[in-house]
């Protein structure tokens, strides 16, 4: 005697083969979010990397603090937002505030099939900062992207 596998029961079975073999086993593991890095410089001569004693920032405008009295912030990840061309922010080095405007453009880009997309940015220019406690502001690397790359030193 023969035994019969229902039609039904035999096409689930097949969909819940195909299902599970197409599904990806990797998981997303890298930096997702772009932020501009700013590393911190003292002194006049010879500029040394050191983080400030007190750290605060914040955006104009913005509901959010990204640093509330941060001590040993080194290099300070400030957000940008990719839906405008500039950002200004009020950065408290020490106790004492200054005012920082960037100015870039952004465009999306693919980290990977699992991750999806972000987005990078270009600072065009760094502009319009006092200079109560920041001295002095140096661009360097001006592609802003997920990797762990200083793109701005603020001497203070």
């Amino acid at each position: 005697m023969r035994k019969f596998i229902p039609g039904s029961l035999l096409i689930i079975l097949s969909g819940f083969l195909i299902c599970l073999l197409s599904c990806t086993l990797g998981s997303c593991f890298e930096e997702t979010e772009s932020y501009l890095k700013a590393s911190f410089y003292t002194g006049d001569v010879t500029p040394k990397l050191q983080a400030p004693d007190t750290l605060t920032l914040y955006g104009l405008n913005q509901d959010s603090t990204i640093y509330n009295k941060m001590t040993n912030v080194q290099p300070a990840l400030i957000p940008l937002n990719a839906s405008t061309e500039s950002c200004t922010f009020i950065i408290i080095i020490n106790g004492v505030a200054d005012t920082i405007e960037f100015h870039y453009s952004s465009y999306p880009h693919l980290i990977s099939k699992e991750c999806g997309y972000t987005f990078y940015h270009h600072l065009d220019t760094v502009k319009n900062y006092t200079k109560h406690s920041i001295k002095d502001i140096y661009t360097g690397n001006t592609t802003i992207t997920n990797l762990n790359v200083e793109n701005i030193r603020i001497f203070y």
